[in-house]
């Protein structure tokens, strides 16, 4: 921008608000005051919705399997009565349990060791079909026989009952929300239409209202799933004395979710605007610039959480983070317009006040632009990252970035000119002697510097090649939480946790089966006409699935397997071990009563038997757990073994969702921290017009990002949907300190053209202000490690160190390579 353009802008600032200190500040509260007054929409979102890919075609595959054969989304308590399983206590209290747990609401059924059928001792004839098939509530039955049942029948053994016979599952089932459903599928069709812009006029219209009500429907269930959690740990309470117990389920992990980002919101927020009070007062020793600053970063956190409440745009576990991220963003550009304002009433102790802050902005207004575009654009990039809640925290930083510069702006000269004028004496300062030390630290040991920059190198290349990004989710949560707790207990006795389904559609063959040939072996006892038992029911087909089913349930990492081929065992077992014919099995699917047919028929096969559901209970505590892997062997199994065609197997569940989206991240990460890179690249050449002082100026923040990325690597931290942002967090935020001394740099320059008297005295001024940055961002991103969210706590300690190397690099490889290289000429 040329001097006149700056001229002209600087006399509309100044006519606005310099001019006018009391009244912009009036708006300011004013604007505070009216965001403030919606943050009681505020809303929180750790839905399975949030946690997979933007486009993800596999989750309306997804839906359209569980509205089949029944939703994943159930809650189990873990039974483990402390007088057996089968002692009279521990069977009253269940009844009792269960009978509360029946009257709690949108609960359709329960599901635990007191209603299943027991078909241990039926043999396979047509009259047993027709009979009543006894539970463990029928008179006369011999407890310690069902026990003996439930601990070795492939139906319940390691899902419903653990097999040492001291756990057991209550199961509890909720009504399908046909609303919920209905309106999410309105909306996605419109969506998906309005992708390739075919909507009309009025179908926009029709899609903003399905929008507005889907969201408004969505947090309705959001919140009577968090009540019904409360009702059932409330009932829970009442049975701790009869049997220790745990509680598990998709719904229950998102809601403690919910609870550890609130808790993270609320208590890192307080904590990082007490160290920042406390720091500030440090540094500065004055009141004014603990208030001034502070002021800031309220003012723009609570004007973006309104903004956000206002929008109703729903926080995730990722985006959670933005007003700690904020609130030190922010406090950095308060401390370097404080530390040039008071470098320089040092310098001219007589000037006015009006010179005073008009200097300062003048000065700083670039330098803090810059820093500012340069964060805009590191979270800019996480846009590309295709991660639902990814994106939306790239756009809520990118906007709070944007509205924190134009309230800093407005404040900090608003503030000062309202205040008596101020005196400062710079070189005595405790700071000062610190950065001075590091000025001759840099200058006495050049060659320690550049020998430990290409260490670092070596070893960040190391550490990046070993990434990964697989990762158990029950390392999410400390062992102390209920979360890690009961999918412990889940895992190891009752089968695994996270759901897995493979779903396999039928060949070209036939599976008809003729009226005649029934009449003559059964007489009258089916339907009239020809019955079609379905493609999979027929011995060939049974013993094919069960070849499967049996591959998949000897590998280490999967727990419970259920599928048809349950049921083929079970009949070969009543059959008095031998498998059944095609006709009796033909009867079988005709006549099995419904309490046998809705455990082991309906949830996986089809009502015409056209296709097969084959579901896998994967534990999540198996240190050997390679999501991909395992997809891909259980697939090459099916496909070369098994002899089923690639088109006819499909894979879903949520260890899918979630693999996909685990999948993206690294790909993801790539060019994220490319497109950054080459972004605050481009943009330094515009700002510095040197391509060599742009390339030295964005060295120790890419050392910076590479370093924690190696020192995961090493660590065997994996990228998940948290550390994938750090990288681009630490060029975007890092940076901001190598554009402020290369700035200071050149400006100093020119007064001597002596470039380590210039190193001097950039540290004695700029240096004390990055120095000042960089300690509060250290301790403010360290303050997470007190989360009880794992992948937080990664965050913040991760982040932490990395704005310290850049700090460090910036205060000495930086300075170092500008007095080494000699970039800058002398003006004439």
């Amino acid at each position: 921008m040329t001097q006149q353009k700056e001229s002209i802008f600087f006399k509309l600032y100044k006519k606005i608000i310099l001019d006018h200190p009391l009244a912009s500040l009036v708006v300011v509260i004013l604007l505070t005051v009216l965001a403030a007054s919606q943050l009681y929409k505020f809303r929180l979102d750790a839905s399975g919705e949030s946690l997979v890919l933007e486009n993800d075609q596999s989750l309306e595959y997804y839906r359209q399997v569980n509205e089949k054969y029944g939703s994943d989304d159930f809650l189990i308590i873990t039974w483990q009565p402390n007088k057996g399983l089968m002692s009279d206590e521990s069977i009253e209290g269940l009844k009792s349990l269960t009978s509360e747990l029946n009257k709690v609401q949108t609960v359709s059924g329960i599901n635990s060791i007191l209603n299943v059928p027991l078909l241990e001792g039926l043999t396979l004839d047509t009259d047993a079909l027709g009979d009543e098939i006894p539970t463990l509530e029928s008179p006369d039955i011999n407890r310690e026989e069902a026990l003996q049942e439930f601990t070795s029948s492939p139906i319940y053994k390691n899902l419903l009952v653990g097999e040492d016979g001291t756990t057991s599952a209550v199961q509890i089932n909720f009504e399908r929300d046909e609303e919920y459903f209905s309106l999410l599928s309105a909306r996605d069709e419109l969506r998906a239409r309005a992708t390739k812009k075919e909507l009309s006029a009025e179908e926009q219209a029709k899609l903003e209202r399905l929008e507005a009500d889907f969201d408004s429907y969505s947090k309705k269930v959001s919140d009577r799933t968090s009540n019904i959690i409360a009702e059932v740990r409330t009932i829970m309470e009442d049975y701790r004395g009869i049997a220790t117990m745990h509680l598990g389920g998709i719904s229950m992990i998102t809601n403690d979710m919910l609870t550890f980002i609130q808790h993270d919101i609320t208590v890192f927020g307080i904590g990082i605007m007490l160290f920042i009070m406390l720091a500030l007062f440090v540094f500065f020793g004055k009141a004014r610039w603990v208030v001034l600053p502070l002021f800031s970063c309220i003012v723009t956190v609570v004007m973006l959480a309104g903004l956000l409440s206002f929008l109703d745009w729903r926080i995730t576990v990722i985006s959670s983070n933005f007003p700690s991220i904020l609130l030190i963003v922010i406090l950095a550009l308060n401390v370097h317009l404080a530390v040039y304002y008071r470098d320089f009433i040092s310098s001219a102790p007589e000037s006015s006040q009006e010179l005073r802050v008009s200097t300062t902005l003048k000065t700083m207004f670039w330098p803090c632009f810059y820093t500012a575009l340069t964060t805009v654009v590191a979270f800019i990039s996480l846009l590309i990252s295709g991660i639902r809640p990814v994106i939306d925290f790239g756009w809520i930083m990118t906007i709070g970035i944007v509205l924190g510069f134009v309230v800093t702006f407005v404040i900090f000269p608003s503030f000062i000119q309202l205040l008596k004028q101020d005196t400062h004496t710079s070189g005595t300062s405790i700071t000062y002697k610190i950065t001075h030390w590091i000025y001759n630290f840099t200058v006495n040991f050049k060659a320690v510097i550049f020998v430990a920059t290409v260490a670092i190198i070596a070893f960040s290349a190391y550490g990046i090649t070993q990434l990964k990004v697989e990762n158990r989710f029950i390392d999410y949560f400390k062992p102390s939480t209920e979360i890690y707790q009961g999918m412990t207990v889940i895992d190891q006795k009752l089968g695994g946790t996270t759901p897995l389904d493979i779903v396999i559609d039928k060949g070209e063959e036939s599976s008809l089966v003729a009226d005649d040939e029934f009449e003559d072996e059964f007489g009258d006892d089916f339907d009239s006409g020809i019955y079609d038992a379905g493609y999979w029911f027929t011995g060939a087909k049974l013993n094919q699935v069960e070849q499967i089913h049996d591959y998949i349930d000897g590998l280490d990492v999967t727990g419970k397997v259920q599928s048809i081929a349950t049921y083929s065992k079970v009949l070969e077992k009543m059959n008095g071990g031998e498998y059944p014919d095609e006709l009796t099995l033909s009867l079988v699917h005709q006549k099995t009563p419904e309490e046998v047919r809705s455990v082991l028929m309906d949830p996986y096969l089809s009502e015409d038997g056209s296709q097969i559901r084959i579901n896998i209970r994967v534990q999540e505590t198996n240190h050997d757990l390679k999501r991909a892997e395992l997809i891909n062997n259980i697939n090459d199994y099916i496909v070369e073994e098994a002899g089923i065609s690639q088109d006819r197997v499909h894979f879903t569940g949520m260890l899918v969702l979630y693999n996909n989206m685990l999948e993206s991240l690294f790909d993801s990460q790539i060019k994220t921290i490319g497109a950054v890179y080459l972004a605050i690249l481009l943009m330094f050449i515009v700002l510095f017009r040197s391509v060599v002082l742009a390339i030295l100026a964005t060295i120790p923040n890419a050392l910076s990002a590479a370093l924690v990325l190696g020192i995961m690597g090493w660590m065997g931290v994996p990228m998940d949907m948290m550390t994938i942002t750090i990288a681009a967090i630490v060029i975007g935020i890092a940076v901001d300190n190598s554009i402020h001394y290369v700035h200071r740099f050149r400006a100093e320059f020119q007064k001597d053209h002596n470039y380590l008297e210039t190193m001097k005295r950039c540290h004695g001024s700029i240096g004390k202000a990055i120095y000042y940055t960089g300690v509060t961002v250290i301790f403010g991103f360290a303050i997470l490690a007190l989360s009880e969210f794992i992948p937080s706590i990664y965050f913040g300690l991760l982040t932490g160190l990395a704005m310290a190397v850049a700090l460090f690099l910036n205060l000495t490889l930086l300075p170092l390579m500008l007095i080494t290289m000699k970039p800058l000429k002398a003006k004439k």
